[in-house]
């Protein structure tokens, strides 16, 4: 065993592990946590000793936060494209063409560095655990080159061929379609463990959605969906259909759609900062909680809709806009991304777990709602890169 490491003199610690403490989140005071190798061996009460102490002074200590949905290779910059939403532009989606061909012109070198700037600031904001989706090459040289940047940061890789049509293919979705499911898949699928596609008009039908996660499923890979962001539409059914994984986005829900996610393992993905970014409604989280259905939040950052690696934004956001308390929007970032995921080993702090925590500069995690817009992350312990 390596050197063993002790978080002491937690005021709160959040464990997610209702057998450890009290209440849905296993809430113990006063206590302690011992991590070694990168896995937490001990939860107990303050005093516990390790090779390194670290003290957190009566503070919040969370699990580190799970971030199931971002984008983060890319380049380029759409900052007047959000300028003009804020005076009235409408989103659509299109802008992903202008950053796909940023992103092409851009050398493997100045896209990882790029993107390792990006997961540090995640860091610095508390994500231990993070998945990123290719999506910007859309041609299966650079749809390849994306996801072996991607791979350098993380195992949560997804391929995204099917984010929308190229320029090079408008008016032939099928014929893109047909590329995504063959020779493009065949040259990602070595470095990626999801498939993922758009699924909203003006990008994927039903259909064609349908045909992209099982072509992905019989690659091997696992399936997630895009859906229902700008609109009502089949994305949600189909991702329950396919067995996916987490349909992310949901900003418009059917009772329909509630139902199958409830009745599914199908997690629902809420994106908060990009019904901020684009001025949509935000969903409304407690028809999906109350349904019985398992949800998450995640930041989505990207350059065009949601520009954030901050999951405590998408806290405030969630408790003040989507009718969720402060612990189950919490819950959401940390055991609800593990779920999108399809992980049991992270989003919580109890023996066998990973050693990933969040200290926080406040003595509750209320505090991140409560305090929006403040650097609460005191320090972020455990390794976001694999």
């Amino acid at each position: 065993m390596g050197r063993s490491l002790v978080i002491d003199n937690i005021g709160l610690l959040i464990t997610n592990d209702p057998a450890l403490g009290r209440g849905p989140l296993g809430e113990l005071t006063k206590a302690s946590v011992v991590i070694a190798d990168e896995v937490v061996v001990s939860v107990g009460p303050a005093g516990q000793e390790a090779d390194i102490q670290i003290d957190a002074d009566g503070a919040c200590v969370l699990p580190g936060f799970v971030d199931s949905h971002t984008h983060l290779v890319f380049a380029g910059d759409r900052s007047e494209e959000f300028t003009a939403r804020m005076a009235g532009q409408p989103y659509d989606g299109g802008g992903i063409r202008l950053t796909t061909e940023e992103t092409r012109a851009t050398s493997s070198e100045e896209l990882t560095r790029l993107t390792a700037r990006r997961i540090e600031e995640a860091r610095r904001a508390g994500t231990t655990t993070i998945e990123i989706k290719s999506g910007y090459g859309l041609s299966t040289e650079h749809e390849a080159r994306s996801l072996r940047v991607a791979r350098a940061f993380t195992p949560e890789t997804t391929f995204l061929g099917a984010h929308l049509v190229p320029a090079e293919y408008r008016g032939k979705t099928d014929d893109y379609v047909h590329l995504v499911c063959n020779e493009m898949l065949a040259e990602a699928a070595p470095n990626a463990k999801w498939i993922d596609v758009f699924c909203e008009e003006g990008a994927f039908d039903a259909d064609q959605s349908r045909a992209v996660l099982l072509a992905g499923k019989a690659a091997g890979l696992l399936g997630r969906i895009h859906a229902n962001q700008l609109g009502n539409g089949q994305g949600v059914q189909v991702g329950v259909q396919c067995g996916c994984a987490s349909v992310d986005h949901c900003t418009y829900l059917s009772d329909a759609d509630i139902e199958a996610l409830a009745s599914s393992t199908t997690v629902a993905t809420f994106l908060p900062a990009t019904d901020f970014s684009t001025r949509q409604p935000y969903p409304n989280a407690r028809r999906v909680i109350d349904a019985g259905a398992t949800v998450a939040i995640a930041s989505n950052c990207n350059p065009g809709s949601s520009y954030t690696t901050s999951l405590s934004f998408c806290i405030a956001l969630a408790v003040r806009e989507m009718h969720m308390t402060i612990d189950e929007a919490v819950q959401a970032v940390t055991v609800g991304g593990a779920a999108a995921l399809q992980r049991s080993d992270i989003g919580r702090l109890s023996p066998g777990s990973a050693g990933h925590a969040v200290i926080l500069d406040a003595p509750s995690h209320h505090h991140l709602a409560y305090r929006p817009g403040v650097p609460l992350i005191r320090q972020t312990i455990g390794p976001l890169v694999p």
